[in-house]
C-alpha cells in the first residue's frame, strides 16, 4: 500500500503556522473575540478617564498671566480654560475673503492675545468639560474676552453673545466678511478635538 502523496497529508507545519488561527475555525474566533474584548477595555478605560475629569473638582475662578493656545482657549495661572459660550475657528482652519483663503484660526489665536494684551486676566468657573479644561468667563483689566471675540466677528456664539454675533455679522467683521464653515463642523470633518 502506498502512503498518501505529500500534497493530500496533513502538514504538521501547516497546523504550526496559523492553520487554527484562520476566521472560521475556533482559535480564530477566540483570537478575534480576544482581541474586540481588549479593544473595548482601553476604550471603556479612556471613557471613564475622560468622564472622570469631567467630574474632577475645579476653583471658582483663576487669575494670572495668561496666554493663547488658540481662538478659544488659553492658560491662566497654569490652567488649560476654555472661553465659555462662543467657538473660534481652529488652528489649522482657513476661511475665504474676497476669493482668497486666509488662515482665520491663525487670525483668531492672534486675537485673543491682543484681547488679552499684557493685563492679568481673571477666569469666573463655570464647570470642566469633557477634556477636562476649565470652562468659564473671562476678562482683562474689565474687558470681557468672551464677548470681545464674538464682537470682532472671529468667534461665533456657541450658546450665549448671540447680540454680539449679530452685530459682527451685521457689521461684515472678521469671519462675516467673507466664508467659513463653523468650527464645530470644521472639528468634526477633520477630527479635531474642542468642542464645549
Amino acid at each position: 500500500m502506498q502512503p498518501n502523496p505529500p500534497w493530500r497529508r496533513p502538514a504538521a507545519s501547516r497546523r504550526r503556522n496559523g492553520r487554527y488561527l484562520r476566521r472560521g475555525t475556533p482559535y480564530g474566533r477566540f483570537a478575534l473575540a480576544l482581541t474586540l474584548l481588549v479593544a473595548a477595555i482601553f476604550a471603556g478605560r479612556d471613557h471613564w478617564r475622560l468622564r472622570r475629569a469631567q467630574d474632577d473638582p475645579f476653583p471658582a475662578n483663576v487669575t494670572g498671566v495668561a496666554r493663547p493656545i488658540d481662538g478659544d482657549s488659553l492658560w491662566v495661572a497654569g490652567h488649560e480654560v476654555r472661553l465659555q459660550g462662543i467657538d473660534a475657528p481652529e488652528g489649522r482652519q482657513t476661511c475665504r475673503r474676497g476669493g482668497v483663503d486666509w488662515a482665520c484660526g491663525d487670525e483668531a489665536y492672534r486675537e485673543l492675545g491682543r484681547a488679552i494684551g499684557g493685563d492679568i486676566v481673571t477666569c469666573n468657573i463655570s464647570r470642566r468639560d469633557a477634556y477636562g479644561r476649565l470652562l468659564a468667563h473671562c476678562s482683562a483689566a474689565g474687558r470681557d474676552l468672551n464677548a470681545a471675540m464674538v464682537r470682532m466677528g472671529i468667534a461665533v456664539a456657541y450658546g450665549d453673545y448671540v447680540r454680539e454675533e449679530a452685530e459682527a455679522r451685521s457689521s461684515g467683521r472678521g469671519l462675516w466678511a467673507g466664508e467659513f464653515e463653523a468650527p464645530s463642523k470644521w472639528r468634526a470633518q477633520h477630527n479635531s478635538r474642542n468642542g464645549m
